[in-house]
C-alpha cells in the first residue's frame, strides 16, 4: 500500500537501518515496519512531541483564561455591589476590602519577588549562596505558580463573599474570609512533605528568628524584616479582620463606633504597625552585642524614628480634635521628616552603598535588563527620586484619617511594596558584590601566604 512512497536518503530511518546492518545484519524489514507505522501514525516518540502543543500556545491559552476569569469575577462583583443601596455600600466596600486586601498585597509581593529572583538568576547573582538556601529552593518560576493561584483564589474569594451577601445569604458569606484565612494558615503550618515543604519551614523558621532573636542575625533574618517594615498596612489590616472573625463580626457594616473592639480606635492597631520596626531594631541590637559595629546602633536609630510616627498619628482618635491641630500634629509632622529623611539616607549610603553613584546592578553575568540599566543617568535619577517620593508617602499612609479611604490606602501601601521591590535589587546586588570582594580578599591572602611559604623554603635550601 506503501510501497511507492519513496524515503529520503537523509532520512533518520535510513540511517537508523544501515546502522543494524552494518552491526547485526538486520534486513530491510525493519525499515518497512517503521516506515508503514510513521505513516499510520503510530505512536513514536517523534509524533507524540509533534502533538503536544508549543509552549507559547500553552502560554496564550493560560493567559486567555485567566482574562476570561478575571472578567467574570468583575462582572460578577459589580453587579452584586449594584444590588445593593448606596447608603450601605462604601461601608461593605470597606468591609470586603479589609479582609481581602492584605491577601493581595501578599500576592503582589510574591509577584514582585518572582521578578527579583528572574534577574537575579540572568544576571549570575548567587541569590541561593547570599540567602543560605537549600538546594531545594524555589526558582522564580515556582515563585510565579504561587502566585498565580493567590491571585486566583483570593478575588474569587472576595467576588463570592460579596454576591452572597448581596443576595441576602449572610452566614455563606461571612464563611468566605474564614475559610480562606484558615486555608492559608493550614498550607502554611503543614507537616508533610507536599506544598513546598522546605521552603514553607525556612520561611517560619526565619519569622521565628525575628520575633526572638537569640542567635547571630543571618542576612535572610534582617532582609525578610526589611521586608515586613514595608507590609505593617497588611498586619494593620490581619489583625483587624481577625478580631472580627474571633468576634463573630463578619458580614456586619455596622462596626464603625469608637466603642467597637476591632474597630478604627482600637489600641491594638498601632501595636501591631509598631511591631515590625522594633523586631528589626532588636535585630540591629543584636548585632551591635555580636560584632561591636557602632553602624548597627545608627540603624537601630533609623527604625526607632518609625516609633513616634506611629503612636503620634494613632492620638488623633484618643485626643480632643483641638489638641491635635495645635499640638500633637506639628509632631508628627516632623517626625515624619526625620523618619523619611533618614531612611532615604541609609537606602543610599547603606543598603545599596550608592554614595558615590558609580554602580547599579553590576551582576557578574548581565543580562539585557541590567546592561540596559547599569551606568544610565535616568536610572539614578528614577531610583533616589522615586525612593525619596514612595518614603514619605508610606510615612503619610499611616496618618489616621487615612484610615478610612481605603483605595487610597490600598494605592500608596501597593506603592511601598513597589519600592521595597525596587529596593531588592540594589540591597542584593550590594551584598553580591561584597561577597565576591571578600572572597577575592581571602584569595590575594592565601596566594600571598603561599609566597612566603615559598620563598621561605628557597631561602632555606
Amino acid at each position: 500500500m506503501f510501497g511507492g512512497l519513496a524515503v529520503p536518503a537523509n532520512s533518520p530511518h535510513l540511517r537508523k537501518s544501515d546502522d543494524f546492518e552494518g552491526e547485526n545484519g538486520a534486513d530491510e524489514s525493519l525499515l518497512n515496519s517503521v516506515e508503514v507505522n510513521d505513516m499510520r501514525g503510530g505512536n513514536t516518540p517523534m509524533n507524540a512531541a509533534a502533538m503536544m502543543p508549543s509552549p507559547i500556545l500553552l502560554w496564550r491559552f493560560k493567559v486567555l483564561l485567566f482574562l476570561i476569569w478575571g472578567c467574570i469575577c468583575c462582572k460578577v462583583g459589580w453587579d452584586s455591589v449594584m444590588r445593593m443601596s448606596a447608603d450601605k455600600r462604601d461601608l461593605f466596600l470597606y468591609e470586603a476590602f479589609l479582609y481581602f486586601n492584605p491577601l493581595l498585597l501578599a500576592a503582589l509581593m510574591v509577584w514582585l519577588w518572582g521578578i527579583n529572583l528572574w534577574v537575579f538568576a540572568q544576571g549570575g547573582a548567587n541569590y541561593a549562596k547570599i540567602f543560605d538556601l537549600d538546594q531545594n529552593h524555589l526558582t522564580h518560576r515556582e515563585i510565579w505558580k504561587c502566585a498565580m493561584w493567590m491571585t486566583i483564589i483570593v478575588p474569587t474569594s472576595m467576588t463570592a463573599y460579596i454576591y452572597l451577601y448581596s443576595h441576602g445569604e449572610v452566614a455563606y458569606a461571612a464563611s468566605q474570609p474564614v475559610l480562606l484565612y484558615a486555608a492559608i494558615v493550614m498550607v502554611l503550618i503543614f507537616p508533610f512533605d507536599i506544598f513546598y515543604f522546605s521552603s514553607r519551614y525556612f520561611f517560619l523558621r526565619t519569622l521565628w528568628r525575628i520575633v526572638f532573636p537569640l542567635q547571630a542575625i543571618s542576612f535572610a533574618d534582617f532582609f525578610l524584616a526589611d521586608i515586613l517594615t514595608s507590609m505593617v498596612k497588611v498586619f494593620s489590616d490581619l489583625e483587624r479582620s481577625v478580631c472580627r472573625m474571633v468576634h463573630r463580626q463578619v458580614a456586619t457594616i455596622a462596626w464603625l463606633e469608637a466603642d467597637s473592639v476591632c474597630g478604627s480606635h482600637s489600641v491594638a492597631i498601632p501595636l501591631v504597625l509598631v511591631l515590625p520596626y522594633l523586631f528589626r531594631l532588636n535585630q540591629c541590637l543584636r548585632q551591635y552585642k555580636d560584632t561591636g559595629e557602632k553602624t548597627s546602633l545608627l540603624n537601630a536609630l533609623k527604625y526607632s524614628t518609625a516609633v513616634p510616627v506611629i503612636f503620634l498619628s494613632a492620638l488623633k482618635y484618643h485626643v480632643f480634635p483641638e489638641r491635635w491641630t495645635n499640638f500633637y500634629r506639628p509632631l508628627w509632622l516632623l517626625s515624619s521628616v526625620v523618619n523619611s529623611s533618614y531612611s532615604f539616607y541609609w537606602d543610599l549610603t547603606r543598603d545599596w552603598d550608592l554614595s558615590g553613584f558609580t554602580r547599579i546592578f553590576k551582576f557578574s553575568k548581565p543580562n539585557l535588563f541590567s546592561y540596559m540599566l547599569h551606568g544610565r543617568r535616568w536610572v539614578y535619577i528614577w531610583v533616589i527620586g522615586s525612593n525619596l517620593v514612595l518614603r514619605c508617602t508610606w510615612t503619610y499612609k499611616l496618618s489616621a484619617h487615612l484610615r478610612h479611604n481605603y483605595l487610597t490606602v490600598f494605592t500608596i501601601a501597593a506603592l511601598e511594596i513597589f519600592r521595597r521591590f525596587q529596593w531588592i535589587f540594589f540591597r542584593v546586588e550590594n551584598e553580591w558584590n561584597k561577597m565576591n570582594n571578600k572572597s577575592h580578599m581571602q584569595m590575594s591572602e592565601m596566594s600571598n601566604e603561599e609566597e612566603k611559604l615559598l620563598h621561605s623554603m628557597n631561602y632555606n635550601v
